[in-house]
Formats: structure tokens, C-alpha cells, sequence
């Protein structure tokens, strides 16, 4: 999901070793904002640097400088043979297979790992990370395959292949997209290859930035379909002749001080205010209350916003680390460390992938009340237009539940499964790149899900005939049938799904919702 309601193509992003924010992740591997290396970052990469240098002419023992990797790391290697050391270790580890992944993830690696060169605590030269630079604002984009990486010891062989590239090696996709040799590429750009000179192959290699990359942007998506997921169910609740009461803000915060769920109770509550549907049935006392997916939606959707929260907060750490190994200190040793182990993010990636699911299996229970006539209080089968000769939304619901389903599968936490690798060496990883893979899948899934019940709902809504819906949830209405029109006999439904979808995901819905309730958030 690429959601952004501004294209942020033609900004600047200014690497430092002052700190890098989501939105910056964000403009570079979405929007192709240009990047740049400040003099504080360059000052910082050249000292370490020069620790490295000395290092690389030494008899000590500095893994990966002086050693070979990973169980070969027992291996003392002779000056003479260190630059082809750094040269051999990126052509053996680029060895991913399948499919390439999505540019916006290769630009979210290649830049994550320009940022921690940046903080001076790897000891590249300024020369490589300008490479980095060069292929990000020339915007060529490696060919990173799908497999390969165990999330542990980094996201070693999509790291590989990103290296690889500015050697002037391997396969990348150009300005337009067409897949040639990176040479070719590099030459039409003017950038020259870089020849990887000590420490450098390693350290290009050994961080967490793949699947951290993909957890800014699934954060980033997360709380853009959180807003979405409220507002589609106060368009359920409104279009099934739910009530309002149950989302009062004396109800939540502080009888039950979960934030999240205050949050979205508020939004739910303000998505209805003024709803002529839900007035229309404010003294019945034919039913008592609504059913869970109803009346329980915000300590849902709250506890999604909470695992948000959270999954921030590690992410955040994360980018403000320096992953590799061994690391470069301020004094200028040059130590060894697990720091490139994926364990807190990978773990925070299945968090999201559960909670996600969650959020998207209640909306699809909101959907199907909707289209049973004996839970729809008075709504035609299916919302039919003529229920037998039309089927209505009948297999709308079906495609919902797939996708529910799909999510569930996806959810098994990939950070509870390690494989080892290197002949022992490294006998405990984070599966934290497959961690991530899963999630992307669970967050597309879940705009698609609340597409079908943006559909479905603004369908019942409409079907209360006689009965103004609440200024919010209209102007939501107002905005879907720019493109998808509303009830009527059976027509080609995939379109408009997908139409509906396109909408969730260009920010277009929410903007609607917030043109007349401003504090939705």
C-alpha cells in the first residue's frame, strides 16, 4: 500500500548524524525525494575511517577486516587479500532468489543503510556512501529478490544484491522501470563503480534496514487504515440502525484509560453526530444493544492504534541505531557485537500482522450483518436490487472472507521460527525480512477488506430511504460515487471494489470524512 495524500517527488532529504525521521524514509522510498550527505555526516565517516585504515594494515585479529565471515571467521587473511576479501563476500552473499521486491523496499534499504553510514560507526569512505546517493537520486533501484534473508547477522542478501549494484554489477531497473546490467545503468547516469576497499563489503551489508524499511511503512499505512477502519464502522453502525450511546467519551477514557481505544471511539461517535438514521431509532428499546462487531468496534480498532504505538516506539529506536558489525566507537576500537540480530523488530512486525487481521476480521462481521435480512434490521438480502434474479453484494462478502482468511494464515509469527546458518556460527536468527514480507501482504489485504465494507456499507446506508445519514459519513458517501455507483441491479462488481480500494488508499476517503469532522485522527 503506498498511501499518501502528497507526493513529496522534488524534496530534499539531509543526511546527518543528528537523526533521520519516519517522514524521511517515507519521501525517499515512495516520493524520490533527493538525498544529500551534510558535512557533519562526512567529517564523521572520514574519521572512523581513518581507524579502519590503520586496522586493515595490522596483524590484529578485526573480524571482517583482517578475518573472513561467519564460521570462516577463524581465518586470518592477508593484507594483500583483504580488498578481494570485501569483493568476494558481496558476490558470494548475493545470492537471493524469486521475484523482486517493490522499489519503495529497495529504496528504504539502499537508504537505511546510507543512514547508518552517515553516523560515522562503520568506517566506509565518504566516497562509497555517496554512491548510494548517486543511485537513489539517479533513481536506479537493484534488483532485490524476495529470498534470502534470515533477518539475523542483517538483511544480508538484499543488502548483497544493493551492493552489488554500485560495484558495478548484477541487474538494476532504470529511470523507466527496465530491468539492464547496473553498469549500463550507471554509465547512463555518470556514476562510475565503486571498487569496495576494507570493512566496506561488510559493513554495506550487516544491518536491519529491510525489514526496517518495511516497518516505517507499514506504520505509516497502519494509522492511515486505522482512520479508515472507523469511519467504515460508523457507516456499518449507521447503516444497520446501531446507536451512538456506547461511544460517548464517558464511557471509555478514564473508565477504561486504554488510549487507542479512546481515540477511536471519539472517532466513531464524531463520524456519527448529527445522523438522522441513528436518530430515527433513539427510543426503541427493542433491542438493547448491538452485537460486538457494533458496539465493541473502538476497543478493537483501539488496541490496533495501541500496537501502533508500540511497534513506533521500537521503531524509532531502530532507526536511531548504528547497525553493523564490528562497530566503529568514538575511541576508535573497532569491536564486535549482535546488534544486527532482527529480534525487536521482527517481533513488533508479527504484532502488527495480528493486530491488523483482528481489525480486518471484524469488519468483515459488520459486512455480513449487512447482508443478512434476519441481522439488518429491515435491509433487502444481500442489498439486492431484486434479491433472487440480483445477487447483490452476495459474493463481495465472499471475496471479504478470503482475505480475513488470508490474514489469518499470514499472521503466524514468523520470529518464533529460527533455522540455523553458517555451520553453527550463526545458530539463532529473527526471520525478521519474512516477518516483514507477511506483513505487507496483511496491510494490503486490510485496505481491501474495508474497501468491500466502505462498499457494503454506504450501499445500507443509502437503502434507508427517507433518512439523512450524518454530515461525515455523507460526504464519505458523496466522495465513493465520484467512481462507484450506488445501489441498483446486478453490475460488473470487481471495478468498483477496486475503485473503492483506490480511494482507501490515496488518502481520498479519509479526506472526506475530515472536510466536515475536523478532529478525526
Amino acid at each position: 500500500m503506498a498511501n499518501g495524500s502528497s507526493n513529496q517527488n522534488g524534496s530534499k532529504v539531509v543526511l546527518s548524524i543528528t537523526g533521520t525521521s519516519f517522514e524521511d524514509v517515507i519521501a525517499v522510498a515512495r516520493f524520490g525525494a533527493k538525498v544529500e550527505l551534510d558535512s557533519i555526516a562526512i567529517a564523521a565517516m572520514s574519521e572512523s575511517r581513518a581507524y579502519i585504515e590503520k586496522h586493515a594494515s595490522g596483524d590484529i585479529p578485526v573480524y571482517g577486516v583482517s578475518t573472513g565471515f561467519g564460521a570462516l571467521a577463524t581465518r586470518h587473511i592477508d593484507v594483500k587479500d583483504r580488498v578481494q576479501l570485501q569483493k568476494s563476500l558481496i558476490r558470494s552473499h548475493a545470492a537471493g532468489m524469486g521475484p523482486d521486491v517493490e522499489k519503495e523496499v529497495v529504496r528504504a534499504l539502499m537508504f537505511l543503510r546510507l543512514r547508518t553510514m552517515a553516523s560515522g560507526r562503520t568506517g566506509v569512505r565518504v566516497e562509497l556512501a555517496q554512491a548510494f546517493v548517486n543511485f537513489l537520486n539517479a533513481d536506479i533501484t537493484p534488483v532485490v529478490p524476495e529470498f534470502g534473508s534470515l533477518g539475523c547477522s542483517g538483511d544480508l542478501a538484499p543488502l548483497s544484491h544493493c551492493a552489488l549494484s554500485i560495484m558495478g554489477e548484477g541487474k538494476v531497473r532504470n529511470p523507466e522501470g527496465v530491468i539492464v546490467d547496473s553498469l549500463v545503468a550507471m554509465k547512463a547516469a555518470g556514476i562510475k563503480p565503486v571498487e569496495l576497499e576494507e570493512k566496506e563489503g561488510l559493513a554495506l551489508i550487516n544491518g536491519t534496514d529491510g525489514m526496517l524499511g518495511m516497518l516505517i511503512m507499514a506504520i505509516t499505512d497502519l494509522e492511515e487504515l486505522s482512520k479508515v477502519a472507523d469511519i467504515t464502522a460508523a457507516m456499518s453502525i449507521e447503516g444497520l440502525l446501531g446507536t451512538d450511546k456506547v461511544f460517548a467519551p464517558e464511557l471509555h477514557f478514564p473508565l477504561r484509560p486504554q488510549v487507542g481505544q479512546a481515540v477511536s471511539a471519539a472517532n466513531i461517535f464524531g463520524m456519527l453526530k448529527n445522523s438522522a438514521i441513528v436518530a430515527s431509532h433513539i427510543n426503541d428499546t427493542s433491542q438493547v444493544q448491538d452485537a460486538y462487531s457494533l458496539r465493541c468496534a473502538p476497543q478493537v480498532a483501539g488496541a490496533v492504534r495501541d500496537t501502533i504505538s508500540y511497534a513506533k516506539t521500537i521503531a524509532s529506536r531502530e532507526l536511531e541505531s548504528a547497525i553493523d558489525n564490528p562497530v566503529v566507537l568514538p575511541d576508535g576500537s573497532v569491536r564486535s557485537n549482535g546488534n544486527f540480530h532482527g529480534a525487536p523488530v521482527a517481533y513488533v512486525l508479527d504484532f502488527l500482522a495480528i493486530a491488523a487481521t483482528d481489525l480486518g476480521s471484524i469488519a468483515e462481521r459488520r459486512t455480513d450483518r449487512a447482508l443478512d435480512r434476519a441481522r439488518s434490521h429491515g435491509l433487502p438480502p444481500f442489498l439486492a436490487d431484486d434479491p433472487g434474479v440480483d445477487s447483490g453484494l452476495m459474493i463481495a462478502q465472499y471475496t471479504q472472507a478470503g482475505l480475513v482468511s488470508e490474514n489469518k494464515r499470514l499472521a503466524t509469527p514468523a520470529s518464533v521460527d529460527s533455522i540455523p546458518s553458517s555451520a553453527m556460527q550463526e545458530d539463532h536468527v529473527s526471520m525478521g525480512w519474512s516477518a516483514a514480507r507477511k506483513l505487507r501482504k496483511v496491510v494490503d489485504n486490510l485496505s481491501r477488506i474495508l474497501a468491500i465494507e466502505l462498499v457494503t456499507s454506504a450501499r445500507a446506508i443509502e437503502l434507508r430511504t427517507g433518512l439523512k445519514p450524518a454530515p461525515a459519513t455523507a460526504s464519505v458517501i458523496k466522495e465513493l460515487r465520484k467512481s462507484v455507483p450506488g445501489p441498483g441491479p446486478d453490475r460488473f462488481m470487481s471495478p468498483e471494489l477496486e475503485a473503492a480500494d483506490l480511494l482507501i488508499k490515496s488518502g481520498e476517503v479519509t479526506a472526506a470524512a475530515q472536510k466536515i469532522f475536523t478532529e478525526l485522527s
